[in-house]
């Protein structure tokens, strides 16, 4: 499956293997792994640090510990994101808590729309490099037999699909039908697709740094565009024939771009 947070392994990654330990995660750390207050990170197993309520984006920007369970491939996940995509990583741990107690009064467990949308991300996230505007017009219309199946050499040439959600990793070691990211799609230039994968990678972490740095990009949850990742050329077998995309459950008409 195409995502970078798979670059730290070797061979394909199968649903029985084993996930990396917290010694190989942790020394795969460097300067450019920090909190947003700037700590640098650790991966810890979860284990009282101070506050025992303390939450995990609390624990992550007051100490740099950032909780990851052993032998746990949804934390593993979570601790690869923090490696591949450090800004995007930063900048959301700075807003969880800055927005941390923003919920209104009459609600007190709720986590409020920015919040929301920082866990819709940080959970589900797809990071999607368009160089052609018409395709990404497709796609924030729902129109996904057109641009997957019709334009399906036009995506190959003109956009790339970046696992970034921890949790959609995951997922996707046994994907299912349905299975849908939250997509944020970045008009690039076509040659940076033609770029080494690291610099791609790189230049998608500080665009969507950079986007989560705008006060509109937490307004709702609507700014991530649903995207069912199995209709993704190459990334299920049954997309290879067109009547794959007849499917309007998975691939629903959704809300239209007027």
């Amino acid at each position: 499956m195409p995502s970078p947070l798979h670059d730290f392994f070797r061979g394909p990654l199968t649903p029985d293997a084993s996930p990396p330990s917290l010694d190989e995660l942790n020394a795969l750390c460097n300067a450019s792994h920090c909190t947003g207050a700037g700590r640098p990170i650790r991966f810890v197993r979860d284990e009282p640090a101070g506050d025992a309520a303390e939450g995990y984006e609390e624990r992550a920007w007051r100490s740099g510990e950032v909780v990851t369970r052993p032998d746990n491939w949804h934390d593993a996940f979570n601790a690869l994101a923090w490696l591949a995509y450090p800004q995007t990583k930063r900048a959301l741990n700075r807003l969880h808590h800055e927005h941390a107690y923003s919920a209104l009064p009459a609600a007190a467990n709720a986590r409020g729309v920015a919040r929301d949308v920082l866990t819709l991300f940080d959970e589900d996230g797809l990071l999607v490099a368009c160089a052609d505007p018409r395709l990404a017009e497709l796609l924030a219309n729902f129109q996904w037999k057109e641009l997957f199946w019709v334009q399906r050499d036009a995506v190959a040439r003109n956009m790339r699909f970046h696992v970034f959600g921890h949790a959609l990793a995951d997922k996707l070691r046994s994907p299912f039908r349905g299975l849908t990211a939250k997509a944020l799609v970045f008009a690039v230039n076509p040659r940076e697709l033609e770029g080494p994968h690291g610099e791609q990678v790189e230049a998608l972490d500080a665009r969507a740094a950079a986007w989560f740095g705008r006060p509109e990009s937490l307004a709702s949850t609507r700014v991530l565009s649903p995207l069912p990742v199995l209709g993704i050329p190459g990334w299920h077998a049954g997309n290879a024939h067109a009547h794959y995309y007849d499917d309007t459950w998975q691939f629903r008409p959704g809300r239209r771009v007027s």
